[in-house]
This record gives C-alpha cells, structure tokens and sequence, in this order.
C-alpha cells in the first residue's frame, strides 16, 4: 500500500490549526452518507470517463482512476473498508482510500467538480432508485387492495360522516377508495421524478468550471435527462428533497386515516375486523388482550414524516444563496424518511392481506341510524313527483316517529306511514332495503356493483 501524503483534510492547506473534535463529531456526516457509495462511485466513475474524453487528463490516469474506485466499491461490499470520522463524508473517505491505492494521479478526480455538485449528484441519483422503490410498493399496496375490494364486492357497511351512520356502501368501494389515495401518491412521486432528473454534476461550488467538460455526456451516462440550468440555483437548491419529504408526508398521512378507521373498526365496540395473531400484541398484565398495534405503529409513523419535512422547509426558508453547511442535513432527512415509509408500506401490505372481516356484524350495524334515509326521499321524488326537499322534510318525520317507537322504518305499520302523509305506501319503503340502496347508486364513481366491478377491471389493466 502506498503512503497516503493527503491523509489531512482537504483544506488544511488553508486552515492552520486542526479540527475541534466536538465539531469533528458534529459535523462530520460519514455516518450518514455513506450509504450513498454506489452513486458516489457512480458519478466519479461517469465524471473520470468524461475528463479523459476532454481530454483534461489522460488515459493512464482514466484507468488508474477506474481501477482504483472498482477497487474501493468491492472493499465497501464485502464490508473491509474502513469509515474514518475525520474525513468527514463519504466523498473525502474515497478519496483518500484512493489516494492510498493509486497514489498521486487520485488528486486528479476532483477537477472541475465541488462537493457541492458532488453530493447533489449523489442524492438525485439515490433518490431516483428510490423513488422507484417506492412506486413498486405502491403497486402493491394497490394491487392488495383490488384484491380485497373483489372478494368484497356485495359486503354492506355503513359508510360513516362525521364518525356516524350516514349511508350503506360496499366494502369493495371503501377499498377502492384507498386506491384512489395510493395513485394520488403514486402520481406524486412520478412528477418528482422531474426535477431530480436535472444533472447537477459539473456545476462545481457556485459558478462553473473554466475548463471544456461536456456535462451533456455526464447527463446521458447516469441517466438524467437534462444538465441544471443555473450553476447557483443547482447548488442552493433543495426543492427535489422537499418535494421527496412532502410526497413522503403525504403518502405516511393515508396510511395513518386508512389505519385510524380499521384500529375504530377492529374496536370491541365496531367489531368489523379482526387481524392475524402474528400483527397483534398481547398485554402485560391484561391476559385476553390483542392489541393492533401494528396499525398503531403506522398511524405513529406520519408524526415523524411531517416532522423531517417541516425540519428541512427551516433549514432552507433562512438561507441565502448558495450553499451552508445547514443543509447537510437533508440527507439524514431523507433517509430517515424514506426508510420509515418503506418499512410502513411493506407492514401496511401484509396487514391488508391479513383482514379478518366480520361481513355479518357490518351488515347489521349498517342497518342502524336509518341509514336509508336518503333512499326513501329520493323514491319519494321519483314516484310521488314532489321536490327532495319537501320529500327530506317528510323523511325527516318518518325519521322522528321510528325514532320515536323504537322502531326501523320496515317495523313500522300502513297507518303510521301515512300519518305522516298520505300518499305514502310500502312499496316507497321496500325501495329503500340496505342492498337496494347500496346497489341504486349507479352514478359514475358510485358504490353500485356493477360500477365497482368495471372500475376494478379497469384498475386491473391501469396497475401493472
């Protein structure tokens, strides 16, 4: 191995007097970063083809360079390369290990390029894999989901404003809800996709490069689709990880409401499911406990997903241009966040397999609260001719009387229906039984059978 002659900080051609270890500590972010080797060797592989075809440096160095980081990544995967804190980042700690591999000519990688550039580089090209990574478990959650809302199509439930009774739906149509959700999501994560396909490489520290580098090359090599406009803007910018962190926020909230609805549903109270032993905890003390703290975790989850999104919108919002050391940070941010929604999809999936569904005790308890109310005013209107709103007023004293009598409104009798109003008859009432109501709905979106089997097929061939 060769003697390393730049085993010192990168600058201390300039700064004199060694490192306070406390802010060594601090503000050294190996730690951190480090999981982002592959794309750092990545775009150093990619920015040293590129030097040699500019002829800035020449093809020995090309290949001692290419030979040297080869070297350095299969070190980093089979776990023999050491991580020293006081290089600082991932970036530096290469960079000196190949320093020791190829000597000298290791001093070459650097030209026309900054950290700055360096690092931004690195993150789009690990938040693009990862955004995709996303997006297949998105697909999955979905596909989970289209496959419950099938096996569910004719289970009635009552669908809740206001945590009451308002109207029957199918279960399958609250499924396909959630689906609607998760394509939002996925829709979000494809359109940042935009701007972290913008290269940043090439930009250096704030105003460019004298030398001839064609960013152009380095754009079609690691797959961006464009170079960044503005070599200021590139390197201040961090809207790509805000835009990462919202979208996270966002997706981590539906799991949250998805998850607060089934922990009510799963409740002694509602009974309408139950889930696998292997997703509940028992008690300490409590012997016939099954908690669902499965979803309790998911639903906790999106506390800490707003919180790495409102911690990077403060370390931007005070910041002039360009780059602070401030925004070292959004790559922990990032990080963090993207693992915990991983982690929260992959549970939230096998949870969604594992529904035990109460079709029985959802069924009847969508028979409560007169939830057909809204049926029996609009057959009012279809068969007696009369406005929905004189026919809500007259619902509304149906409504009161059955209430009244303890009674549901096929309990009650021909004379106490039309005392009420005389043009009344049973038949207005027959109209409005549960699967009727739910099956009436056959407007576009609706909760009608035959609506929720066509917009399944169509799902079907949308997610692939």
């Amino acid at each position: 191995m060769r003697k390393n002659k730049n085993n010192y900080a990168v600058w201390s051609a300039r700064i004199k007097r060694p490192t306070s270890n406390n802010f060594k500590n601090i503000g050294s972010s190996i730690n951190i970063d480090k999981r982002l080797y592959r794309q750092d060797i990545r775009g150093s592989v990619v920015h040293t083809e590129m030097l040699y075809k500019q002829k800035i440096i020449s093809l020995k160095v090309k290949d001692k360079i290419l030979w040297g980081l080869n070297r350095i990544k299969n070190e980093i995967e089979k776990k023999k390369f050491k991580f020293d804190i006081s290089k600082e980042d991932i970036h530096m700690n290469i960079e000196s290990r190949l320093f020791d591999l190829i000597g000298e000519d290791a001093g070459f990688l650097h030209t026309a390029r900054s950290r700055n550039d360096q690092v931004l580089t690195d993150l789009k090209l690990w938040m693009k894999d990862s955004t995709n990574e996303i997006n297949n478990l998105l697909i999955k959650v979905i596909k989970t989901l289209i496959n419950n809302a099938q096996k569910n199509i004719k289970t009635v439930l009552p669908g809740f404003t206001h945590l009451k009774n308002a109207q029957p739906i199918s279960l399958a149509h609250y499924f396909m809800s959630c689906v609607e959700m998760f394509k939002r999501d996925k829709i979000r994560f494809n359109n940042s996709l935009q701007s972290l396909n913008e290269n940043p490489l090439g930009v250096c520290a704030i105003s460019g490069t004298s030398f001839k580098i064609d960013r152009w090359y380095t754009t079609k090599k690691l797959k961006f689709e464009k170079p960044t406009n503005n070599s200021i803007d590139t390197v201040s910018d961090r809207d790509f990880v805000l835009d990462f962190l919202y979208n996270v926020s966002i997706c981590s909230m539906h799991i949250s409401r998805i998850s607060e609805e089934m922990i009510i549903w799963n409740s002694d109270q509602f009974n309408f499911i139950k889930l696998k032993d292997n997703l509940t905890t028992g008690s300490s003390i409590m012997p016939q406990k099954k908690n669902p703290d499965t979803l309790e975790y998911l639903r906790g989850k999106t506390g800490f997903s707003y919180g790495s999104l409102i911690s990077m919108m403060t370390i931007v919002k005070g910041l002039p241009l360009s780059y602070f050391k401030d925004l070292q940070d959004d790559k922990e941010l990032v990080f963090k966040s993207f693992d915990t929604l991983k982690n929260s999809l992959i549970l939230f999936d096998e949870v969604l397999k594992g529904l035990i569904i109460n079709k029985q005790e959802m069924l009847k308890t969508a028979g409560k609260g007169y939830t057909t109310a809204t049926d029996l005013a609009d057959n009012m209107v279809k068969n007696l001719n009369i406005t929905f709103r004189e026919a809500y007023k007259i619902t509304s004293k149906i409504v009161n009387l059955a209430e009244k009598l303890n009674l549901t409104f096929e309990e009650l009798n021909i004379d106490q229906i039309k005392s009420i109003d005389k043009r009344l008859n049973y038949e207005i009432l027959e109209q409005a039984e549960l699967k009727n109501s739910v099956n009436s709905k056959k407007s576009y979106g609706g909760t009608s059978f035959e609506n929720i089997r066509k917009m399944i097929n169509k799902l079907k061939k949308e997610i692939k």
